[in-house]
């Protein structure tokens, strides 16, 4: 199959020297542990490591003839040995890995798969329901399971031959992760050979990573942070991945507190990092080992930084993104994370970043403006989307979209968003998605979506819709409504009904004149 990308230029050179980090690590310290499986009490070193790579790469290139076509091969599964296998192998083989987000419906994780259009899809046997209905989008598209049984990808690699490494363009893609676009239509963010080294190299600078790291990951592979941030940086630098298939604070904690594991590095999301502490199973000791737990993808509220402080852990923050990787993060110092709450900290090493104002021009230090990056990490643009990947570039610089401020410290902070994308427990929720899937109701007139602060998820949905004369349709009814068509993070935690939308005379929502409404509605509760 040929490419369906274009980006923006690339060089002409076949790689980078140390750009496969367990082929290096294998070389140079084989011996040396580098993946622990939670969930099945499995281990590899990184010698029986970079041979089981080998062997899938083999297995790859001998079903789908895998070259420098970049055959894509999309996995459906939770976090494990095998899906860190499988990754590696598709670099290897020249293909491009597409791990799915398992927390979709199957109606959402459908056009993702046309877009993508693999030629092998991997799953685990808990999504065989979905993988079904799948399957129909492409009756070519092979279909395999996780299991150990003999039509299995496990017994599948065992069975195979190892193959050496394809050589390959550093600028070539080897990773789409998908996100929603402000339009509601998925976006697959390319990320290359080159954009996956040095976004490692950024998070170990800020995570200070080495051979003697050990982190645990129970964050999802689909995501940058569980896939880059922790998974690829840490077997780069040759210390152990620990990994889990799932969070729950109790199995968490008790990993913390293993001192055989000795876990030094573990990532979350503001909304784990406070069901960890809210766990009967909680006590500092347990996370007495952590060089730092790091937290990202939504707002910090100073109490939780305090509280972890108060047990002796630096509760870190951070921004990045599924196109650039880390981009800003506050030092492992704790003084530096007492002083500066609601900071995003500092500039990765290897990335340049400035704040735009709407003019085009860098605004004064305090203002605000969006945030533009480049740098080596930085994604060359977006799978099949020409035109989103001219819109989000200027000049070689990646708009963000997100509205930020520098200040007199060095120190950043986001503001707001360009966009209406909410974060949710850690997730990207986009309203216009929303939006779309309630105006389907045939009951509903019209409504808007925004995203609003919660306690518990950092940020939640609420839904302001007006109804069509004469119906009487439930709050109840219109939630399983959005049950049969999104995940469930991204059902609003509120539905309101109101007699009118406030919108321009242009037809566009005022957003801002809702958040004022619910602002005054929340002033009048407390009251």
């Amino acid at each position: 199959m040929a490419h369906s990308f274009s980006g923006m230029a690339s060089s002409a050179d076949c790689g980078l020297a140390t750009d496969d980090p367990i082929l290096y690590r294998a070389r140079v310290a084989g011996d040396a542990l580098a993946l622990s499986e939670i969930a099945t009490g499995r281990q590899l070193t990184y010698a029986a490591l970079d041979a089981r790579i080998a062997r899938c790469a083999g297995l790859l290139s001998a079903m789908l003839g895998v070259g420098r076509d970049g055959a894509r091969v999309a996995m459906l599964a939770r976090n494990s040995i095998d899906s860190i296998v499988l990754a590696f192998a598709c670099q290897r083989a020249g293909a491009i890995y597409v791990p799915l987000n398992w927390r979709l419906s199957a109606a959402e994780l459908r056009p993702i798969l046309a877009d993508c259009a693999p030629a092998l899809l991997v799953h685990d046997e808990e999504f065989s329901a979905a993988v079904e209905s799948l399957a129909e989008v492409d009756p070519e598209m092979m279909v395999i399971w996780t299991g150990s049984d003999p039509g299995g990808l496990a017994a599948r690699i065992e069975a195979s031959l190892a193959v050496k490494p394809l050589p390959v363009d550093a600028d070539q893609p080897c990773v789409l992760l998908y996100t929603s676009g402000t339009t509601g239509h998925p976006k697959g963010v390319v990320i290359t050979r080159r954009n996956a080294f040095f976004a490692a190299i950024n998070f170990s600078f800020v995570g200070e990573i080495g051979p003697g790291s050990v982190a645990l990951c129970d964050l999802p592979f689909f995501h940058t942070i569980g896939l880059i941030a922790v998974a690829r940086t840490t077997l780069m630098l040759g210390g152990t991945l620990v990994i889990s298939d799932r969070f729950t604070p109790a199995r968490t904690l008790a990993a913390l507190a293993d001192r055989q594991r000795a876990i030094t590095h573990y990532f979350a999301v503001p909304q784990i990092a406070l069901a960890l502490r809210g766990d009967p199973a909680y006590s500092a000791a347990a996370l007495s080992g952590l060089h730092a737990l790091f937290v990202g993808g939504a707002p910090l509220t100073q109490a939780l930084i305090e509280s972890y402080l108060g047990d002796g852990v630096a509760l870190v923050n951070g921004y990045g993104m599924s196109e650039a990787g880390t981009v800003l993060h506050v030092p492992i110092d704790r003084r530096a994370v007492r002083d500066n709450p609601g900071s995003v900290g500092l500039p990765a090493p290897l990335l340049d970043i400035r704040i735009v104002g709407e003019d085009g021009r860098d605004v004064g230090e305090g203002e605000i403006g969006e945030l533009w990056l480049r740098g080596p990490a930085v994604t060359p643009g977006y799978w099949n989307k020409p035109e989103e990947t001219a819109a989000a570039f200027a000049d070689g610089w990646y708009r963000t979209g997100d509205l930020g401020r520098r200040e007199v410290n060095g120190f950043y902070r986001i503001v707001d968003r360009l966009k209406d994308m909410y974060i949710s427990g850690g997730e990207n929720v986009y309203p216009a998605e929303v939006e779309a899937a309630l105006a389907g109701h045939p009951d509903i007139l019209d409504v808007a979506v925004l995203g609003i602060p919660d306690i518990k998820w950092g940020e939640c949905g609420i839904a302001y819709i007006v109804l069509r004369p004469g119906a009487a349709v439930t709050g109840e009814a219109i939630a399983g409504h959005c049950a049969a068509r999104l995940a469930a993070f991204k059902h609003p935690a509120r539905i309101l009904f109101v007699e009118t939308i406030p919108r321009t005379a242009s037809g566009k929502v005022q957003k801002h004149v809702l958040r004022q409404l619910h602002s005054d509605e929340t002033l009048q509760r407390q009251a």
